[in-house]
């Protein structure tokens, strides 16, 4: 494709129209030549609306093709790899060709890029978590989001299923599950993608909702109980992999937990075993000692649980 059909695909980027004759002054050349490359255009996928008349002129549509992308070797390369990370995250919004945009990618560039990529492939694996939980309705919750639009959801939760209608505040992925973040009733609830079993968008809208980046720097609005967890050399390995205790010093982490937490934080709590001691709240202590004990039952039956259980 040469320059003048990348500024004139651009051009007819921005929305507005026009004339053949207004687009022929512009460049330069022949009505002819403008139609010549309006044709090949729309051969190439652009989708142009034509509109004949006194008042006609040529637009693109919605949905259209987008201008390539001039770029130097290591950013092709860069953009590569970035494809294919997004091939390995399960139900990416939008994401209906991603299975062969990298290699659509990769075609279209020149000979001794595609010889760098190669060798690349060889350096570079991506792991990411498995999960076969799908998620289906990603793209409806993102176009909601941005439009600060209501749905209306079926969502199976630990209760049972129940019907629902919120406004979804964004997506955010996570350990291999998608998070919708949504507004309900005067505060937002967080509920996981891959367990909302139906969703169709209202005609009702709420400007005043925040974004997800906004909602993400927002202080929890919930009032905490001061908590203190005592980690062992080991744990503290471990635990600089989780979020939640990314501030641990001389072995301690301190923070605050709102008591709804309470049950969410034993959970997590209970995979670093020996290597994490609550020290306070006490409610938070007992949860997890109640917790080891519940996983201690299935081997411990018949033996009373002060025996193995003891206050350190």
């Amino acid at each position: 494709m040469n320059e003048r059909r990348i500024a004139l695909m651009r051009i007819l980027d921005s929305r507005k129209k026009y004339t053949a004759r207004e687009l022929a002054e512009r460049f330069d050349v022949s009505i002819r030549t403008i139609q010549r490359d309006l044709d090949y255009l729309q051969q190439t996928g652009l989708p142009l609306y034509t509109e004949s008349g006194p008042h006609g002129g040529y637009r693109a549509l919605p949905n259209r093709l987008l201008p390539p992308l001039h770029l130097a070797r290591d950013e092709a390369m860069g953009l590569f790899l970035m494809l294919k990370l997004l091939e390995h995250i399960p139900d990416i919004p939008f994401g209906e060709v991603r299975e062969h945009l990298s290699e659509h990618y990769y075609a279209e560039l020149p000979q001794d890029v595609q010889e760098s990529i190669d060798q690349l492939k060889d350096y570079v694996s991506f792991r990411m978590v498995p999960t076969h939980a799908e998620s289906p309705y990603t793209s409806l919750i993102l176009e909601a989001a941005m439009n600060k639009q209501r749905v209306k959801l079926l969502y199976r939760s630990a209760s049972g299923e129940r019907w629902s209608e919120v406004y979804p505040v964004g997506l955010y992925f996570d350990h291999g599950y998608w998070y919708m973040p949504a507004h309900s009733r005067d505060r937002i609830i967080l509920y996981r993608s891959d367990r909302i079993i139906e969703m169709t968008k209202r005609n009702e809208f709420s400007p005043s909702l925040p974004t997800l980046k906004e909602w993400l720097a927002a202080d929890d609005p919930r009032e905490g109980v001061p908590a203190r967890i005592k980690f062992t050399p080991l744990g503290v390995r471990l635990a600089e992999s989780d979020p939640l205790y990314q501030h641990i010093y001389q072995q301690e982490w301190q923070g605050n937990i709102p008591p709804e937490e309470y049950a969410y934080a034993a959970r997590l709590l209970l995979k670093y075993g020996p290597d994490a001691e609550v020290i306070y709240p006490m409610e938070l202590r007992e949860m997890v000692k109640q917790l080891l004990y519940d996983s201690l039952k299935p081997y411990l039956q018949n033996i009373k649980p002060d025996e193995y259980i003891k206050e350190t």
